[in-house]
Order: C-alpha cells, then sequence, then structure tokens
C-alpha cells in the first residue's frame, strides 16, 4: 500500500487526491468543473480508466480508479496535463494578469518541471485500495467532502460527486458503480 507521491501498482485501484496549486478556488466556477469532467470521461471512453468514486470540490478532487491498460500513472498525468493546459488558456485569455496566473507561475520557480506554471501540486497522495472495509471508507469521505464543506445538506445533493450516481441519478462523470451495502 503507497501513501507516498507514487502509485507501486500500476494495476491496482488508488484513492487519489489531486490538488490545485496553493489551493487556488479555480474550481468554484462549473465551467471549470466541466473541463475536468471532460477529461476524466476522455480517460474513460479512449484510455481505459474505470472510475468508482470522485468528487471535485473548489480546490482538489478525490478518486478512487484504477487503469485497465495497467498504467495509473500514465492515464492520471495525461488528464493533469489536459486539465491544467486548457484552463491555464483560458485564464490567460481572459486575464493575463489574474491573480490565479500569478500564484501558479510564482511556483512554477519552486519547480523545475515546469517552466511558466505549476498548475496542479505535485503528487496525487496515492492509497491503494485494499480491502471493501477500505473502499467503502474511501468513499464515504469522498462523497461527504461537499457536506463537511457545507456546499450541500446530504452527499447526493452535490451535481460533481459520484453520490449522486450512487443515490441512482446520472452523474456527468462516467462511473463504475461497486456493489455496496449500507453506504449511508
Amino acid at each position: 500500500m503507497s501513501h507516498g507521491c507514487k502509485i507501486d501498482k500500476q494495476d491496482a485501484a488508488y484513492f487519489l487526491t489531486l490538488t490545485i496549486t496553493d489551493w487556488q478556488y479555480v474550481f468554484k466556477e462549473d465551467r471549470f468543473k466541466n473541463i475536468l469532467v471532460d477529461g476524466l470521461n476522455f480517460c474513460v471512453e479512449k484510455k481505459g480508466l474505470e472510475i468508482f468514486s470522485y468528487v471535485i470540490m473548489s480546490t482538489h478532487m478525490h478518486l478512487i480508479a484504477r487503469a485497465k491498460n495497467e498504467d495509473l500513472s500514465f492515464v492520471i498525468g495525461g488528464f493533469k496535463k489536459f486539465s491544467a493546459i486548457k484552463i491555464l488558456n483560458i485564464l490567460r485569455k481572459e486575464n493575463p494578469n489574474s491573480s490565479y496566473l500569478v500564484k501558479f507561475s510564482e511556483a512554477a520557480t519552486k519547480h523545475s518541471r515546469n517552466e511558466n506554471f505549476q498548475f496542479w501540486k505535485y503528487g496525487n497522495y496515492p492509497e491503494e485500495v485494499y480491502s471493501p472495509k477500505f473502499t467503502l471508507s474511501k468513499i464515504k469521505y469522498i462523497h461527504n467532502n461537499p457536506v463537511d464543506a457545507g456546499m450541500v445538506a446530504r452527499p447526493e445533493n452535490y451535481y460533481y460527486s459520484s453520490a449522486y450516481d450512487y443515490a441512482g441519478k446520472k452523474g456527468p462523470v462516467k462511473v463504475s458503480l461497486l456493489s455496496l451495502h449500507n453506504l449511508y
């Protein structure tokens, strides 16, 4: 089981946390959440990503996922690159001097990997999903994020979460539902 920044078993399912540099509130706008939705769905359809649970918050996202092609690091890395480029292009076009871009540029000077902007924090904080009990605890954690943040009263009321799907509605991201009893 990995607790660092590295996915050890590329074919395993992992609980992942992807965070925006300096916890910037970029995803408070649905248009930016929808870029993540599009990217995740592309990865599901074209890259073999299987998503079991997710939530998109204002500053970060959580998901439980695995890659059918057995290269989860590559798939997540591509998703992060796609979403960063798309969002940064919008921000640059709308306001080249935005506080977001200033923060992302400052962060890039601290990281040798990116020359101009560091949108996502390095690492995904992977935790291998190793048992049904652990999986259930992480799904509950993911689904309760918007409740704990005071955004909704019940997990299934938050559209950008798989709680929506587990409640029998059709959410924006293609999710592979797990058969879980006593989810709530």
